[in-house]
């Protein structure tokens, strides 16, 4: 299953979407092609991603042949460059075509509010407006040529759409005016006005507010330039000849990079000489720059502070976290929510629909319209064409989606799709693991009791760290970090186990050893730990985790461990408490230990001795009461509950598995990232919500307005200029509504 990824600039409105994914998805009927062939549009981005065994040719040849050009975007950085340029051009063409419009379209106006002649009753007169019309036909081909193209296409794909509703709206009312002026005979007296000024005015509206939608909707995509700008482009390399500067596409894995003081990392790599600094908030939203030194890794994009290292490159660019990071927020840009799918469905049938209800009412003024029903019926006919265009509509969900994807990779945290982001706005109860997420998930040795006075305690430690060296547990980190604090020889155990959720066994120098939590102690044959239960309650009043160690089947030696609390998780979850939600404390640790880490951070709800399965099943007990979970946590034992929850937030020190399993990735490791997350996912909806109810009353209310509803009440019809005026103000103001999401207050 391939991507590709296909600019489509000349997509206008919501129809646009409904054509082209309907498009892909009868094509996996035909040629014997894969049924899973898909595509998935983003109109705010004018981005098409087309899913499934299809090469990029057929890819394009499927949207030409339903109205739109298009072209193939290679990369994240030559798309992104591709589109702000266009974006760049069309803006200028459309203020260009925007003065034009309205420097003509003014003037006439002007002249029939002032008193001026409008009608066409003698020789003269036809002159004049015949001159007028030709004038105005120039500046309508000048000003609105791209969408007599688009209808143009549409027409050849058998299709409408938003371009189709303006050029026949602005056409109707040229046409109908140069007929006044070429035969002014053939209509009755009180007839014969002219409306050329509406037809330019409605182009040069339509444009203003597409240029002014233009440059509210590039603020949208900051985000994936923001990322897109912290790529170097070059690296110093190292080589037997000395160091040389070159293009990063250049760089093989393997080579060695040299990193000067505030230099740009330029790819994945590992540090093999110095240490430094390095400012990695661009990607995590952490301000604090972070000690390296030799064998840690270093991410592209990230900065150096004043140290200088040598470092071997461990991933291509296309394979750097950068470049997934930018790819997975592109990814989560175009998808679609459940909510947006309705508007897609009802897009489809939108625009022949409105066709249908224009020369209907038209039809019903000119048969039964009081006079000059000619006149009215025309008006009727052009307001309701323009002012049905379904940009709004097409605009309200993808907008939202990209504003709240690109604020949350801001603040450090990776949406993988809309969908999530909506599912999330729903949650009612957060289950939190305790290690790494509730805790900083680097716990220290803080008391080490051996029970058997014959037993060397050093020598002990070392068996101990020999076997904990295997194991992927935060605990084992904090017993090896305390050996080679004390410089002891670590060395290969003949046999390693890892029991899940209890701890590990193994064989050092052939002696047996079992290192874990009660329940391996259980295990193994020690019934019971009664005859210490005062150090293990002293130990776990403080927080502390107890880490049991038997040898040959008896209990030598207790290892407490503490796992210091994150500075901003009181905080943290006192945002999601007073939000509304339920927070409930989920960990493998003994009762003790996590109710003392709960009662300090304001935690009520506790489940501790929990294994991996037992965490999934109280994850889908919840959902079963009714809650909609989610579900934060950094290890391989959190991946199953990460995978049932509503909502799995992963986070990003965590392991590639629990990342995996997620649907938000935080990079950051704060706490309070959680809370801004659910309540950005909230903001999200209801920002959403807001343009959709926008877009559907605008519609709702404009159509029947220009039908002449009000006729009867007010004695006028709604102009065509102020219907093109009002169909462009609809759209800047759902694209303005969506920008607010990037400054809303969270917490």
């Amino acid at each position: 299953m391939q991507t590709i990824n296909l600019y489509v600039p000349n997509m206008s409105c919501a129809s646009c979407v409904a054509k082209i994914e309907s498009a892909f998805a009868k094509v996996s009927n035909k040629e014997g092609m894969d049924s899973a062939i898909s595509a998935r549009v983003n109109l705010a981005d004018k981005q098409v991603q087309v899913f499934g065994n299809i090469t990029p040719e057929k890819a394009i040849e499927l949207i030409k042949a339903v109205g739109y050009d298009s072209g193939q975007l290679l990369d994240a950085r030559k798309g992104a460059a591709k589109k702000e340029a266009d974006e760049v051009k069309e803006y200028r063409v459309r203020v260009i075509q925007a003065a034009i419009g309205l420097g003509l379209g003014v003037p006439l106006m002007l002249w029939g509010l002032l008193g001026g002649e409008m009608m066409v009753n003698n020789t003269s007169q036809q002159y004049a407006w015949g001159v007028v019309g030709l004038v105005t036909f120039i500046v309508m081909a000048t000003t609105g040529r791209h969408f007599f193209q688009g209808m143009l296409r549409a027409i050849k794909a058998r299709s409408a759409n938003m371009d189709t509703l303006i050029a026949l709206g602005t056409s109707a009312a040229w046409i109908y005016s140069m007929l006044v002026v070429t035969a002014p005979q053939w209509f009755p007296a009180d007839t014969r006005h002219v409306y050329f000024e509406a037809s330019v005015m409605i182009l040069g509206l339509i444009n203003l507010g597409h240029a002014l939608e233009l440059r509210a909707r590039g603020k949208t995509s900051e985000a994936v330039q923001r990322l897109l700008g912290l790529q170097a482009s070059t690296a110093i390399r190292i080589t037997d000849a000395g160091d040389e500067e070159v293009e990063i596409s250049q760089v093989n894995l393997g080579d060695y990079l040299r990193l000067r003081p505030g230099d740009k990392v330029a790819l994945d790599g590992e540090i093999i000489s110095g240490h430094t600094l390095i400012n990695e908030s661009m990607l995590t939203g952490e301000p604090v720059p972070v000690h390296k030194e030799i064998a840690d890794s270093v991410s592209a994009g990230t900065v150096n502070g004043n140290g200088s290292v040598i470092y071997q490159v461990t991933a291509a660019e296309e394979d750097s976290k950068l470049a997934k990071i930018i790819e997975l927020v592109q990814q989560a840009q175009t998808s679609k929510m459940p909510i947006g799918r309705l508007t897609d469905k009802i897009s489809a049938y939108f625009v022949p629909a409105v066709i249908i209800i224009a020369l209907l009412s038209s039809a019903i003024w000119y048969l039964f319209g009081p006079a000059p029903a000619l006149s009215h019926a025309l008006v009727v006919l052009t307001s309701v064409l323009i002012i049905a265009c379904p940009c709004a509509l097409g605009l309200a969900t993808p907008m939202s989606i990209m504003v709240s994807v690109g604020r949350a990779a801001k603040m450090g945290v990776l949406v993988r799709n809309g969908e999530a982001l909506q599912t999330a706005s729903k949650v009612t109860t957060v289950v939190l693991d305790k290690t790494g997420t509730i805790t900083q998930g680097a716990p220290k040795v803080t008391d080490f009791i051996v029970l058997q006075s014959h037993i060397d305690r050093q020598s002990l430690l070392s068996d101990i760290a020999a076997l904990e060296q295997h194991s992927e547990h935060p605990l084992a980190s904090a017993i090896i970090a305390e050996a080679k604090q004390l410089s002891l020889s670590i060395k290969e155990p003949e046999q390693f186990t890892n029991v899940q959720g209890r701890g590990i066994t193994g064989l050092v120098a052939g002696i047996e050893y079992a290192i874990g939590n009660q329940s391996l102690m259980q295990q193994v044959g020690l019934d019971t730990l009664s005859a210490y239960q005062q150090q293990i309650s002293a130990m776990a009043s403080k927080g502390q985790t107890p880490v049991f160690v038997a040898m040959e089947q008896k209990l030598i030696a207790i290892i407490a461990i503490a796992d210091p609390i994150k500075a901003d998780a009181v905080e943290a979850i006192a945002a999601m408490k007073n939000s509304g939600l339920e927070v409930v404390l989920l960990t493998g640790d003994n009762q003790q230990t996590a109710r003392a880490v709960a009662d300090t951070v304001g935690i009520a709800t506790v489940f501790a001795n929990v294994l991996p399965e037992q965490k999934q099943q109280k994850v889908i007990e919840l959902q079963q009461r009714g809650e909609v979970v989610a579900m934060v946590g950094d290890g391989i034992n959190d991946a199953p509950a990460l995978m049932s929850a509503d909502v799995g937030l992963a986070m990003g020190s965590g392991t590639d598995i629990a990342i995996e399993s997620a649907d938000f990735t935080l990079l950051s490791a704060r706490l309070m990232v959680v809370a801004e997350t659910l309540l950005l996912a909230k903001a999200s909806m209801k920002n959403i919500k807001q343009n959709l109810f926008g877009a559907f009353i605008y519609n709702s209310l404009g159509i029947p307005l220009a039908a002449g509803v009000l006729f009867p009440l007010t004695g006028m019809l709604l102009s065509p200029v102020i219907a093109g005026a009002a169909m462009a103000m609809s759209s800047l103001t759902v694209v303005s509504n969506a920008n607010r999401l990037r400054k809303a207050k969270l917490v």
